[in-house]
């Protein structure tokens, strides 16, 4: 078993205003920002923060969203422009950890108190794109495959910039959210199903249309 990795939160973000999309999709919260002081994190997420759409991309199991900072760099550099945090609507920016390479299943723990639970890959959206301004920004991120990931809370606490990142010995399916949005198999399907059967793993409902669009190349 791999001993435990450990980085630091670089910032912590919740939103800092509302705004209705001109996509069509209603109100987004995606515009968080960094905060200073110590804030708690509990089931849907960081205190004060807003899940503007929780059918899609929201509810317990999406309560937290993680962009490292070595991936951020990698679009600075790609787009020519600083990456603050926050930009991505995520809520943790962090540094010496894996987000994209967090594997399905695995824990967490963030500060004193706090353990999180890896769910999902990021998938990129229309508003997403209107956030970000750039051509082609769906394709462009689902390409590169730099996703970052969503977490469940396990154990409420709060969190503040500078604190410890503990990623835990992951599971030995292995499997990423990193892979299983950019490059999921049939087996991959297979496996994860039966840990979730079986009682070893809870997924998260937005599975079931990713396993269906695997199963049955939909």
């Amino acid at each position: 078993m791999n001993p435990a990795a450990h980085g630091t939160v670089l910032a912590l973000c919740r939103v800092h205003q509302l705004a209705a999309t001109r996509t069509g999709f209603g109100v987004t919260a995606i515009d968080k920002r960094p905060v200073a002081e110590p804030v708690a994190i509990r089931k849907f997420g960081v205190f004060g923060d807003v899940q503007g759409d929780r059918e899609h991309h929201g509810g317990p199991d999406q309560a937290v969203y993680a962009y490292s900072q070595e991936d951020a760099d990698f679009w600075s550099r790609e787009l020519g422009r600083e990456i603050p945090p926050g930009l991505f609507g995520e809520n943790l920016r962090t540094r010496g950890v894996e987000t994209t390479g967090a594997v399905i299943g695995q824990h967490w723990r963030v500060g004193k108190h706090l353990l999180l639970e890896v769910t999902s890959p990021r998938v990129p959206c229309a508003t997403f794109a209107e956030r970000m301004g750039e051509p082609h920004w769906v394709r462009r991120f689902t390409e590169a495959g730099r996703v970052g990931v969503y977490f469940r809370v396990l154990h409420k606490g709060k969190v503040q910039a500078g604190d410890t990142v503990t990623v835990e010995p992951a599971p030995a399916h292995g499997i990423t959210v990193g892979k299983f949005f950019s490059s999921p198999t049939v087996e991959d399907v297979h496996t994860l199903q039966a840990l979730h059967d079986a009682g070893e793993l809870t997924l998260s409902a937005h599975y079931g249309k990713y396993f269906r669009r695997i199963l049955h190349n939909e």
